[in-house]
């Protein structure tokens, strides 16, 4: 197997080659720069928080990386594979396969149950519905919200609803996750919480973390700290 689904460099303990990469990357919407020669690059396991203003093009970043927005110039690389060369039904094919997302507001969908919102990235690639159900069901466990698996988003509290959400980005096994600010909708108790547990699982599947936040106590479950601002990139150098 040779596609981006591959085994390959830049996975495992230790790996120094990067899972993910953006270089050079340039980013308008209209006369508006987003993105002005940013670069990032995310070994496997690595958790990496990129952080800034609003407005200084950290989401832009984030959906560069993740396939969604095609940059204007630059290039990301997935294991090997330049992603923006590919067409849209191989991004989006990458990104149920390979890839899983967690939003500020979750965005599950109103009329499923949560069981079946967190079992859907499965059923779309065509599992059956038993063998997506319990592992659907099984992550829901593992978020600590199995009790709510029968019930519909509106019926739950935001905490809750979060915590559904990253069990549907962790349930298809995803090499990379991208996380747009996850707690911004939460209270500091339930932040941490969800945290808590994205963190865990991630690094327990060897999986890599984007993490866009402003919060500095969200910040600080990432391996390292990566700066936006005004479209460029830099790393983020703590003090001695």
């Amino acid at each position: 197997m040779t596609g981006p689904g591959a085994t390959g460099p830049g996975e495992g303990p230790g790996a120094t080659t990067p899972l993910l990469s953006a270089e050079n990357l340039r980013k308008s919407f209209g006369a508006t720069p987003a993105l002005r020669d940013a670069s990032l690059a995310v070994t496997a396991g690595e958790l990496v928080a990129v952080m800034g203003p609003s407005g200084s093009g950290k989401s832009t970043l984030l959906h560069c990386l993740a396939g969604i927005v095609r940059p204007d110039a630059g290039s990301v690389r997935y294991a090997g594979h330049d992603i923006t060369t590919m067409s849209d039904a191989g991004r989006s094919a990458l990104r149920r396969r390979d890839f899983g997302f967690v939003f500020q507001f979750g965005q599950l969908v109103p009329e499923l149950t949560c069981l079946e919102n967190v079992a859907l990235p499965l059923r779309l690639e065509r599992a059956r519905r038993r063998a997506a159900e319990e592992r659907a069901a099984a992550w829901l466990d593992r978020l600590e919200v199995a009790d709510v698996a029968g019930k519909r988003p509106g019926e739950l509290s935001g905490g809750q609803a979060q915590r559904v959400a990253v069990a549907r980005a962790l349930v298809t096994g995803p090499r990379a996750i991208f996380a747009d600010e996850p707690t911004g909708a939460l209270d500091s108790l339930n932040g941490e919480r969800v945290m808590r547990l994205l963190t865990d699982a991630a690094r327990e599947s060897g999986a890599a973390v984007v993490l866009v936040t402003h919060e500095t106590r969200v910040a600080a479950y990432a391996d390292r700290e990566v700066v936006v601002r005004d479209g460029r990139t830099r790393e983020h150098v703590a003090a001695p």
